[in-house]
């Protein structure tokens, strides 16, 4: 989910560098930008909604690794609403760039994070949900 996550992430910051106009960026955004910020949100509420308590249950001592990522995807929400808001007012492209690069750096930063602390658990994981339900739409 992370590799598609960030390859969303990059056709945004490519219709952001395209150099065309910044009416044609802001429309480009809308549409990149609604896709990009809908996965990496889904998934951060199928997470907290669904996989981390499975894994919780399953090794408690994480708790407090688990409670530091859903610390994470609370800014990370915070960072996407700024986004979609400089969005749906046309914002310059050196703004929207900002805000998309802001986001970039949380994101990539709780990414690596989250797979050197679970990956390792996930790949034993027995999951009693969807796995919609716990990673997000995919």
């Amino acid at each position: 989910m992370h590799t598609r996550i960030r390859e969303a992430l990059r056709i945004t910051r490519d219709a952001l560098g395209d150099g065309g106009s910044p009416a044609q960026a802001g429309r480009d955004l809308l549409i990149y930008c609604h896709g990009f910020c809908a996965a990496l949100d889904g998934h951060h509420r199928g997470e907290d909604r669904a996989l981390f308590p499975a894994i919780e249950e399953a090794r408690p001592d994480l708790a407090p690794v688990l409670r530091a990522l859903e610390r994470d995807h609370s800014m990370i929400g915070h960072l996407l609403g700024g986004l979609r808001d400089a969005v749906e007012r046309m914002a310059s492209p050196a703004e929207l760039s900002r805000h998309v690069e802001g986001v970039a750096a949380i994101m990539e930063n709780h990414f690596r994070y989250e797979e050197r602390q679970l990956l390792e658990i996930l790949e034993g994981l027995e999951l009693h949900v969807a796995v919609e339900d716990a990673l997000g739409p995919l």
